[in-house]
This record gives structure tokens, C-alpha cells and sequence, in this order.
């Protein structure tokens, strides 16, 4: 797998943790540098985590699915990109108490939820010639990144960008597995 698809699958996964965070930076009264550092990297090690468990349970079963290995990618690709398009059109409004604590227990539940999507990924992983180190660094700086980038982007902007960077994340997650299944056929080279 290349360097930049395995940069989109990253940038898909994320999204859902940058809606997070944006809805996280909109709700601070003052923004704080320590909460948002905080949040990009429980959100980052939480998304690096996943997709290794996904990848030991993917691994456990590969030989018996060998010969389909690359349509469970795909589905499991789509599934989860066809997920987050769902959530995005049929999302849920805001009704968050803007605040400035950060409360740990919240924290850690919002990184389980929005991670999920990140074991299923490691799942497809497993069928797939990637390191899951590199992998597992990719999506974890990818989420820390953009997910620090939401908070200061909500405190600023507001609750405009977490719907199309969902979108975008679930349309991204769909075509890899399209392009995995394509390349496996011989369509693509």
C-alpha cells in the first residue's frame, strides 16, 4: 500500500475525531493550549491504538479468508465510510453547555467512540501489504494533528467545517476500498 493511500485512510478515520474536536474547541469560553494539546493526543493514541487490535484480530483470522480478504476490506472500508456520510447528513443538533473543563471521563469516551472506525481499519490492514507501525504512527499523528487543528479551528470559526470534513473522511474511506477490490481484479495495475 502506498504512502499516500495509506495517508487518505488516515485523513478518513480522523474526521470523525476533527467533528469531535471541533464541536470541543466551539464550546470553550477561553481556548487553553493544555486542553487543546490534551485532546489531540488522547484522540491520536486513541486512533494509533485501534487499528493494532483490529490488525492482531484481522491477522488471527487471514489465512481462513484468504481468498476473500479483499472484499472484506472493501467492506469494511465502505461500511465504515458509509457510516460517517450517514452521521453526517443525519447528525444530531448541538445542544453542548459551553464550558472550560475538560472533563477525563468525557475525553475518553469521545476517543473510544470516534477510534472505532480505526479498528475496523486495522481489520483491513491485515489483508494488506502495510506495516502496521508506520500505520499505527500515520493515523495516530494524522488525528493529533487535525484533531488540535479542530479545537482552535471551533474556538475561532465555529461548527461550519465538522459536516463536510465528515463527508469527506466517509467518501475517501469508500474509494480505497473500491480502489483495494479494483487492484485485486486487475483492473487497476
Amino acid at each position: 500500500m502506498s504512502f499516500w493511500a495509506l495517508f487518505l485512510i488516515a485523513l478518513g478515520v480522523s474526521a470523525d475525531a476533527f467533528a469531535v474536536a471541533l464541536g470541543k474547541g466551539l464550546h470553550m469560553k477561553r481556548f487553553s493550549v493544555r486542553q487543546a494539546v490534551v485532546i489531540a493526543l488522547v484522540f491520536g493514541a486513541f486512533q494509533a491504538l485501534m487499528p493494532l487490535l483490529g490488525w492482531l484480530l484481522g491477522t488471527t483470522f487471514a489465512s481462513a479468508i484468504a481468498d476473500v480478504d479483499h472484499w472484506v476490506a472493501f467492506g469494511l472500508l465502505a461500511l465504515v465510510g458509509g457510516k460517517m456520510l450517514w452521521e453526517a447528513f443525519h447528525g444530531h443538533e448541538d445542544t453542548d453547555e459551553d464550558t472550560d473543563r475538560l472533563r477525563v471521563r468525557e475525553l475518553l469516551v469521545l476517543a473510544v467512540a470516534t477510534s472505532i472506525d480505526a479498528l475496523a481499519v486495522g481489520i483491513t490492514l491485515a489483508f494488506l501489504p502495510v506495516s502496521i507501525g508506520w500505520a499505527m504512527l500515520l493515523i495516530g499523528v494524522t488525528t493529533a494533528v487535525l484533531s488540535y487543528v479542530g479545537v482552535v479551528v471551533g474556538r475561532r470559526v465555529g461548527a461550519r467545517f465538522g459536516k463536510p470534513a465528515e463527508i469527506a473522511g466517509g467518501v475517501v474511506l469508500v474509494l480505497i476500498g473500491v480502489q483495494i477490490v479494483l487492484e485485486h481484479t486487475g483492473v487497476l495495475g
